[in-house]
């Protein structure tokens, strides 16, 4: 019907006029209102152009409809990958739930494939997740946090504690989107410039804490909140053999173990950290030396707590958490004699 070569633009172009022709003729018998209406229908069902899918990725107008696909190895920093990407973004996380072993967890063949098939994946790395980053393909831009503070296997891999893992991550995050979607550059920076107030408001609450607590003092069953509570400058009084144990993955000595609840039992620690993601015989037994001994024990996860959207809310949370905590606990020590030594020993033994 056409000659070689004509547009393919055109073509549609001359298509449309033909079927609004025959249209109109066959609603001659119809009100002209009506006749109209049909007309309009038609050209905004042809839509007159080349349609909103011929736009390429990353322009303006249709971005968000071709959203980046974003896996995130645990909802932490998926949850980042989130408020950076905004609506540019599609993230899947993996490990979301505070009812499992983070460190012992094995993933399915389902979430392998999930993995595989991402445009970035946004990993902890320290030894933590490594089984996201071995399932990446070879095209897949991968935002590890390990990498953006300079963390290596060995080291305390809780990096979402802290606020130079944090604010390292959303740059490198808002870089990676950017170079795949470069008209949604702009888009990305204000979204990391929105993240940055809320994170700078944290960091301003959390200085406020420090100079309250100045002589704050806390012991954990394992190290899961090192970089906050160093972030909030609380010193760590856990035995440090008990420490490395646990923070290796070993069950630590009956002698370790006798010395942290000596610890609780002369309230040297103002509160105990407890992580229940890693739950064990041995943690349940210093819980419960920490209860008798009236030192404030608070549950802190691995994994983001469902109640919560974001890591900026949890992390205030745990703030307030630990200030209610140190406050009780200093209510306490000033009303309990602490106990003689004899008394200790023999508790521990």
């Amino acid at each position: 019907m056409f000659p070689n070569g004509f547009p393919g633009r055109q073509q549609k172009a001359v298509l449309i006029v033909m079927t609004l022709f025959t249209m109109w003729n066959a609603a001659a018998r119809m009100r002209g209102a009506a006749a109209a209406v049909i007309c309009a229908a038609v050209l905004v069902s042809a839509g007159c152009g080349s349609g909103t899918r011929s736009t390429e990725e990353g322009s303006g107008s249709t971005a968000q409809f071709d959203p980046i696909a974003v896996v995130a190895s645990i909802n932490q920093w998926g949850m980042l990958a989130k408020e950076v990407g905004g609506d540019q973004v599609r993230v899947t996380s993996i490990l979301g739930s505070t009812n499992v072993d983070a460190h012992d967890f094995e993933p399915k063949t389902s979430d392998i494939a999930t993995v595989s098939k991402a445009k970035v994946l946004v990993a902890n790395g320290a030894g933590y997740d490594e089984w996201a980053t071995k399932a990446v393909s070879g095209d897949t831009t991968t935002v590890t946090a390990a990498t953006t503070v300079g963390a290596s296997d060995g080291d305390n891999p809780h990096l979402w504690f802290s606020k130079d893992a944090r604010k390292a991550m959303t740059k490198e995050l808002s870089e990676a989107f950017s170079k795949i979607k470069p008209d949604s550059k702009d888009y990305f920076s204000k979204r990391l410039a929105a993240w940055q107030k809320d994170e700078d408001k944290l960091e301003a609450s959390m200085d406020s804490f420090s100079k309250k607590h100045p002589e704050a003092t806390y012991a954990s069953t394992e190290s899961v909140a090192y970089y906050l509570m160093s972030d909030l400058d609380v010193k760590d009084v856990t035995p440090k053999q008990y420490a490395q144990t646990m923070l290796n993955g070993g069950e630590p000595a009956p002698a370790d173990v006798q010395d942290l609840q000596s610890l609780l039992e002369k309230h040297k620690a103002g509160m105990l950290i407890n992580n229940p993601q890693e739950a064990s015989d041995t943690t349940n037994l210093i819980t419960g030396t920490a209860h008798k001994s009236d030192v404030p024990v608070v549950d802190v996860t691995e994994q983001v707590p469902e109640r919560y959207d974001n890591l900026v809310d949890w992390m205030n949370a745990l703030v307030t958490e630990f200030d209610k905590a140190l406050a009780s606990d200093a209510t306490s020590a000033a009303t309990t004699p602490e106990p003689s030594s004899s008394a200790s020993d023999g508790g521990s033994k």
